[in-house]
């Protein structure tokens, strides 16, 4: 697949909010994924302050601990917060000259093995969600194509945020947003689980966990709770479907 159809497909992906079976982790999950396949980034992660102020960071599918640390910090200072705050891309580029105010989170991201950071806002006019973080190994200026596409997928996932929460049933939305950073340790810890269980790597776990959840239209959520309840993926979840799934057989 050329990296034209790629973008092509990452659209379409951030415009398919409007189901009844929308999964607003496995959504966000999905963002970074195709972050890491399209740009010259090492990891990306979103950073979300919807619905309220706080700051959470759904995980991208596969974080160490060093770039779990290092979203940790991001909610509290750096270019993800920056660019939330501001409604504006920032890039600072390479961290050895990042700003005075970023010093804790520069030191760890520096320790975690990264030299360059920026971010996007995820904006629609004037309401801002949170942003997309981008990360990499080496200090070189992110290519501007890439930086372009980056806002481009940023500002297509809030537009599809925000019609999931005006035409599908807004509580419903508002409280997997709320339950996404309990269910990113969730999933890691069923991805863990699956791939030692396996012998497998965690990015096989999680695609494995990701084919199961929408063969059986399942949440990501319920599946790694089976996988933790049951210790494999055979047989189908205990836990309740999609509203409009309920009654469908398997």
């Amino acid at each position: 697949m050329t990296r034209e159809e790629k973008i092509a497909r990452t659209f379409v992906e951030l415009a398919d909010t409007l189901v009844a079976d929308f999964d607003v982790i496995d959504f966000l999950q999905q963002l970074t994924v195709r972050c890491r396949d399209i740009f010259a980034v090492t990891d990306a992660a979103v950073v979300l302050a919807y619905p309220g102020p706080q700051l959470y960071s759904p995980a991208p599918c596969d974080p160490s601990p060093a770039l779990t640390r290092v979203l940790d910090l991001a909610l509290r200072e750096g270019p993800a917060l920056d660019a939330y705050r501001t409604a504006t891309t920032i890039t600072p580029g390479e961290l050895a000259t990042a700003p005075t105010a970023w010093d804790d989170f520069t030191a760890q991201a520096r320790e975690a093995g990264y030299a360059y950071a920026c971010a996007v806002p995820l904006r629609l006019r004037k309401e801002v969600l949170g942003s997309l973080l981008l990360l990499r190994t080496t200090d070189s200026p992110l290519p501007a194509e890439d930086l372009s596409v980056a806002q481009a997928f940023a500002d297509a996932a809030t537009i599809g945020l925000l019609h999931a929460r005006t035409l599908q049933h807004a509580d419903a939305v508002n409280e997997q947003l709320h339950t996404a950073l309990h269910s990113r340790i969730l999933i890691e810890q069923a991805k863990g689980f699956l791939a030692a269980h396996r012998n497998i790597s965690l990015q096989d776990a999680f695609n494995a966990m990701r084919r199961y959840a929408r063969h059986h239209c399942l949440l990501l959520t319920a599946v790694a709770q089976h996988v933790i309840t049951t210790g494999e993926l055979s047989g189908p979840p205990s836990a309740p479907r999609h509203p409009a799934e309920g009654a469908s057989s398997e």
